[in-house]
């Protein structure tokens, strides 16, 4: 039984859950007040007939003193035993009436005795057989006489039951009204949440599978309080992680099919030749061996540039992973003669483009990899060289901002600039700025990425500038 109402009260709503437990709470002050009342009530009353027993007394001995028994003076269902005590025992005096005496006398007596030997007024409750409870009080009418007078305590009784009757209905009510509008705040207050767990809901119920799933929902409705506030800001924040996180999900994967079909369409490229020279060069072996050397040729050319394309791709997924194998060999180098080397390279396999090259007053002693930023310089180059016509000026420049600062490299083109809607795209893998541009001219689109996952992996940046007649590509390495 009480496991099903256990599983009962767990399986309420919030909101009713609370009610109930105000409600709970709610009892227990109001009985303990009810109490407190009640008691405080039932010590008033009874304080206040043991102040009527004593005014009644007053006059009553009088009458005693002076008569010998209790004449008049008598209220209605009262007792009255006049005992007189002086030889060591209570002895009763004969009653004016009959009525002035219950059937059960023995606490009256029992009463005067206790008077007769304390000498001071005794009070005390007694139950009378046949009567119910009444409040008796003895007192010396003079030397030798004590009166014992009792008062009913029903009026005591009908008043402390009908005040707890009375407390009863109305803390009742009051318990009832505060749970039922009680619920109704508290519902109205976690409305809020309920809000959210629809949102919730409406979230897990949306297809988060699909490459540009996005999470249009948001809780949105105000009220509940500071506590509820925090709440659905830190939720509203964590939908819009997630939302940002789909996002970049579904960007990743767009450019993992945009380059895969690259990767398939460069690849595909160079296999088909070599199937082809294979098969021309084993027609002409057979038929005109003349021909063998120059078909040869052609294999080795085309199987030459699949293996630069493969270098390329497999150094960029080993940057991509670099905590596992990272491809640097770090070294103290000289950046200036690097740049002296790549620009006499450039010039001698270049002669149509006329080069500057403004290495500074004195060396730059940088700790790097000199094999792969030789390849970042060589890439920055041949990009210059290759997209802008014959005769258009390059310059390159090594500048030093501080004496332990970083180092910049900044190749520079005089060509026709770069449009600004490829900037952004320029060093994305096997992205060309001229669609037209063949592959044996524009490369396989990754040098550009191969030159700025390098100036990353050395902690440094690789950053573009371009307008109208001016492109600068700026490498910065850490000092």
């Amino acid at each position: 039984m009480i496991g099903r109402l256990r599983q009962g009260y767990r399986g309420m709503r919030l909101g009713t859950r609370l009610a109930l437990g105000l409600g709970a709470l709610a009892l227990v002050v109001f009985a303990v007040v009810g109490t407190a009342l009640t008691t405080y009530m039932r010590d008033y009353l009874s304080a206040q007939l043991d102040d009527q027993l004593g005014l009644a007394q007053v006059a009553q001995s009088k009458s005693i003193a002076d008569n010998g028994t209790l004449q008049g003076k008598k209220y209605y269902r009262w007792y009255y035993a006049v005992y007189d005590v002086s030889g060591g025992a209570a002895v009763l005096r004969k009653p004016e009436e009959s009525g002035d005496l219950p059937t059960d006398i023995a606490p009256l007596t029992s009463l005067a005795r206790a008077q007769a030997a304390t000498g001071a007024e005794v009070l005390s409750t007694a139950h009378l057989a046949g009567e119910g409870e009444y409040r008796l009080r003895a007192c010396a009418v003079e030397p030798g006489v004590v009166l014992v007078s009792g008062a009913p305590m029903n009026d005591i009784d009908d008043t402390v039951r009908r005040l707890v009757t009375v407390q009863v209905v109305a803390f009742g009510l009051a318990l009832l009204a505060l749970v039922v509008a009680g619920r109704r705040m508290l519902r109205r207050g976690l409305k809020p949440l309920s809000d959210m767990a629809r949102t919730a809901h409406g979230i897990a119920s949306h297809d988060l599978t699909e490459s540009a799933a996005r999470l249009p929902l948001r809780a949105d409705k105000r009220g509940g309080g500071p506590e509820v506030e925090e709440l659905r800001t830190a939720f509203n924040t964590m939908l819009e992680h997630i939302d940002e996180s789909l996002a970049v999900r579904a960007e990743a994967e767009k450019r993992l099919r945009r380059f895969v079909a690259d990767a398939s369409h460069e690849l595909r490229t160079p296999l088909m030749s070599v199937r082809g020279y294979a098969d021309l060069f084993q027609y002409a072996a057979a038929n005109a061996p003349g021909e063998r050397d120059r078909h040869l040729a052609r294999l080795r050319a085309e199987a030459a540039r699949m293996g630069v394309l493969l270098d390329d791709l497999l150094l960029l997924a080993r940057l991509d992973a670099a905590e596992v194998d990272a491809p640097l060999r770090l070294e103290d180098t000289d950046l200036t003669e690097l740049v002296r080397e790549a620009a006499d390279a450039f010039r001698a396999a270049r002669p149509g483009h006329p080069l500057t090259a403004d290495t500074g007053p004195g060396p730059v002693r940088l700790r790097l990899d000199p094999v792969r930023i030789r390849q970042v310089l060589d890439n920055l180059l041949t990009n210059a060289a290759v997209h802008t016509p014959p005769g258009t000026p390059v310059s390159v420049s090594v500048s030093v901002s501080a004496p332990d600062g970083p180092a910049t490299v900044r190749v520079t083109d005089g060509g026709p600039g770069i449009p600004a809607a490829d900037r952004h795209r320029v060093f994305d893998r096997f992205y060309r700025v001229d669609k037209a541009r063949s592959r044996d001219r524009g490369g396989s689109g990754l040098g550009l990425s191969v030159a700025r996952a390098l100036a990353r992996a050395h902690g440094g940046s690789l950053d573009l500038e371009s307008g109208e007649g001016t492109t600068t590509f700026t490498l910065t390495l850490p000092g």
